[in-house]
């Protein structure tokens, strides 16, 4: 029992047995101590029951706690590593050198081309964390890949890449052994064929004995635009061009595409041979994130050098701001949605809030900490330049951005929507998040954030930004048994749950962490840690931990799945979190959209001249 407990109980206890000695005690003090003994009571029971699943109470206000000591943090380290230790031990022992394990049945799957995907994904985590037992006994396996198996007849390119070659080259970044170097180049050569379309844009997947592409005409933005980090840098270290070719070829694609009608935005989906938008879906979840995320990682990983990149971002932000951006009717909560524009201008907003758009608010931070956005003039960036081939309401939205610092707006922005990812953990009975929920929405449901931004700028900045401020997590009924119960539900939450699961996404975790670094605000932290307590309590089993069904209600259910991602990102994310070293310094690093750290380089001037990067 905590401390905060026994005083309720003894200052309970010791009330209600004064009210029932025979003194003459008047009626109305008599009423006062029953009322207090009531609202005591009640009290004891809240802090007892919410949280009643990982044993804290979700939504409590971090802001004004006093820092935790720096060995607790230490501590909550190290208990991150053993959940490392666990997972990874479980994947040896039941599923090596298959692709993932199936935690619950303790068997294994190969969805990623049979080649120990969870193997390969680890190999950094375990350098990070000193594991170098575990690693060790991981390479043979690693090194004696066969790409070229007769049925690795459909290997998908962007999972491929972001997991094994990402893998490799931040294993070799961090060892500096020839071995990863030459694996990784080899698979890079396997994976080659994709790129057979006229437009440069890579197919969907490779068959690698064969050596030809294969997969439909159109592909996905995050697909085909997200693998330009690994390719830079594996021409940067093998020091062949046509790497680095891949790479450029594409952000001249993208950089040179008319998106006039999408405000300067990508769609989601495009066409392989000509190279073009295939429709207008605009979006920075689930097949867009990634493609996003590397306009400004590339820019990042070459030192600050690659102009076209920062334009595609700032192009990119200035539309999510004006555009996806909307703020709920009761809680205040930011979130960012996507929307299709149809034929006659019909332009629809789904109001849809994905766990993968988390990564987003972490992404803006990193900008803020790594741009001079209040001074881009001196990057060589004109913001009236970029937005003068825009439809004139787009140009609007560059005027709107220009009454505040493009800085403090950004982190408004990573801090808003950060939150709201916490939230929707925080507001669940397991503490854990659902894949996907939808913001309550309707006639006058939701508010498009910069009109909220805008309106409190006009009245004199009270308080903090729309939606910035401290939100508590919704304290109300779960497991609803009517329609009537859910609907009151959804309008106390501000939202309905789409889908209950979740997958063990590393995407909150990772924004917490680069908000951590970037702000130095505790409470990002603490979020981390409740978000692991969660973990351990909820998704932990005998050989690993499993993905979460029901995570709305007191009866989840585990799934047989960890995926491999969970041991690259999110334990990798809350070991950097609640590690007190700067391990891997964002002005030095940049991570992979697997979470695998790519080190920042400076071409020479004989690179620029043979890449025709000048």
């Amino acid at each position: 029992m905590s401390l905060f407990d026994n005083i309720i109980l003894r200052t309970f206890v010791s009330t209600f047995h004064i009210s029932l000695r025979p003194r003459g005690i008047p009626i109305r003090y008599t009423a006062f101590v029953i009322t207090l003994s009531f609202a005591l009571c009640t009290l004891f029971y809240n802090h007892r029951h919410i949280g009643l699943v990982v044993g804290f109470r979700p939504g409590e206000d971090t802001a004004f706690r006093p820092p935790e000591p720096s060995a607790v943090w230490t501590e909550r380290a190290a208990r991150v590593k053993e959940a490392f230790l666990h997972a990874y031990h479980g994947y040896e022992r039941y599923a090596f050198s298959h692709d993932e394990l199936r935690p619950i049945s303790n068997t294994s799957s190969d969805s990623f081309n049979a080649w120990g995907v969870t193997a390969v994904d680890s190999l950094d985590t375990m350098l990070l964390m000193g594991l170098m037992d575990e690693y060790e006994r991981a390479l043979p396996s690693i090194m004696s890949n066969n790409f070229s198996l007769p049925t690795n007849t459909r290997v998908p390119f962007f999972e491929t890449v972001i997991r094994y070659l990402g893998g490799l080259l931040s294993a070799y970044a961090l060892t500096n052994d020839s071995r990863l170097l030459t694996k990784a180049d080899e698979l890079g050569t396997k994976l080659s064929p994709a790129f057979n379309t006229k437009s440069g844009f890579p197919m969907f997947a490779v068959n690698t004995y064969k050596g030809v592409e294969t997969g439909p005409l159109n592909g996905l933005l995050a697909e085909i635009a997200s693998f330009q980090l690994e390719y830079t840098y594996l021409g940067k270290i093998t020091g062949k061009k046509e790497y680095v070719d891949r790479a450029t070829t594409v952000t001249k694609l993208l950089h040179s595409a008319n998106l006039t009608t999408s405000g300067g935005m990508y769609p989601t989906r495009w066409d392989l041979p000509s190279g073009t938008p295939f429709d207008l879906r605009l979006s920075v979840g689930g097949m867009a994130d990634s493609a996003h995320e590397y306009t400004l990682k590339q820019y990042l990983l070459t030192s600050l050098t690659d102009k076209a990149t920062l334009e595609m971002y700032i192009k990119m932000t200035t539309y999510v701001i004006n555009n996806l951006l909307f703020i709920s009717p009761q809680r205040h909560l930011v979130y960012v949605t996507d929307m299709v524009t149809y034929k006659f201008d019909d332009t629809r907003v789904s109001h849809k809030f994905e766990h993968l758009s988390c990564f987003f608010p972490g992404l803006l931070a990193l900008g803020a900490k790594r741009l001079p956005l209040d001074k881009l003039e001196s990057l060589g960036i004109n913001m009236a330049e970029l937005a003068k081939d825009l439809l004139p309401k787009d140009r609007q939205g560059y005027e709107a951005l220009a009454e505040f610092n493009l800085a403090d707006l950004h982190i408004w922005v990573a801090k808003a929507i950060a939150q709201t990812c916490y939230i929707t953990y925080a507001d669940q009975p397991t503490g854990l998040g659902p894949d996907t929920i939808s913001i309550l929405s309707g006639k006058n449901g939701v508010t498009r954030w910069m009109d909220a931004l805008q309106e409190w700028n006009r009245l004199g900045r009270p308080g903090s930004p729309p939606g910035v401020g401290d939100i508590p997590s919704w304290s109300g009924t779960t497991d609803a048994t009517t329609a009537n119960d859910e609907n009151l539900a959804v309008i106390q939450r501000d939202y309905g749950i789409d889908s209950a699961v979740h997958y063990l996404r590393p995407e909150a975790v990772e924004s917490f962490y680069i908000l951590w670094r970037v702000t130095g605000d505790e409470r990002w932290r603490q979020w981390g840690w409740h978000v692991f307590q969660a973990l351990e309590e909820v998704a932990r089993t005998q050989s690993g931990y499993a993905c979460v069904d029901r995570v709305h209600t007191r009866r989840p259910i585990q799934l047989d799945s960890m995926p491999s991602y969970f041991l690259a990102e999110t334990l990798k994310y809350l070991y950097l979190l609640f590690t007190d070293k700067d391990t891997i310094p964002l002005d030095r690093w940049v991570f992979n959209t697997e979470g695998h750290p790519l080190p920042v380089f400076e071409w020479t001037e004989e690179e620029n001249a043979i890449y025709g990067l000048e």
